[in-house]
C-alpha cells in the first residue's frame, strides 16, 4: 500500500461522520471559529464535540489555536488535496469506462 493511500484513507475517515461534516461546513461559513461557538452550532455534548475536533485536527482538516482561554479553529484546505485529487481521478470520465471485455470478444 502506498503512503498517499493511507493518507486518504485517514482524510476519508477523519471526514466519515455527520457531525464532522456539520462542522467543517461552519468553519467554512464562519472562519476562526470558536470553540464554544462550534458546541452551540452543532447541537451536541461539549465533550463529543472536542472529541470530533480532536480528530479532523488530527488529520490535519483543521487547525486550532489558543486564543486566551478559547480555542480558534480554522479549515486547512491544502489538508483536503490528496483527497480532492483522488476523488477526481475516479469520478472523471475516463474512469467510467467497463473493463469487462465486449460480447464480440466473448464470442
Amino acid at each position: 500500500m502506498q503512503d498517499t493511500d493511507i493518507e486518504i484513507a485517514d482524510l476519508a475517515k477523519a471526514l466519515a461522520h455527520p457531525a464532522r461534516l456539520r462542522i467543517l461546513r461552519l468553519l467554512l461559513a464562519t472562519p476562526g471559529c470558536i470553540g464554544g461557538d462550534i458546541v452551540d452550532a452543532v447541537g451536541l455534548a461539549q465533550s463529543t464535540v472536542s472529541e470530533h475536533l480532536r480528530i479532523l485536527k488530527a488529520a490535519g482538516v483543521i487547525t486550532g489555536e489558543i486564543s486566551g482561554p478559547r480555542t480558534c479553529y480554522a479549515l486547512n484546505p491544502a489538508a483536503l488535496e490528496p483527497l480532492a485529487e483522488f476523488i477526481g481521478t475516479v469520478t472523471a470520465p475516463s474512469a467510467a469506462v467497463c473493463c469487462m471485455p465486449d460480447e464480440k470478444e466473448l464470442s
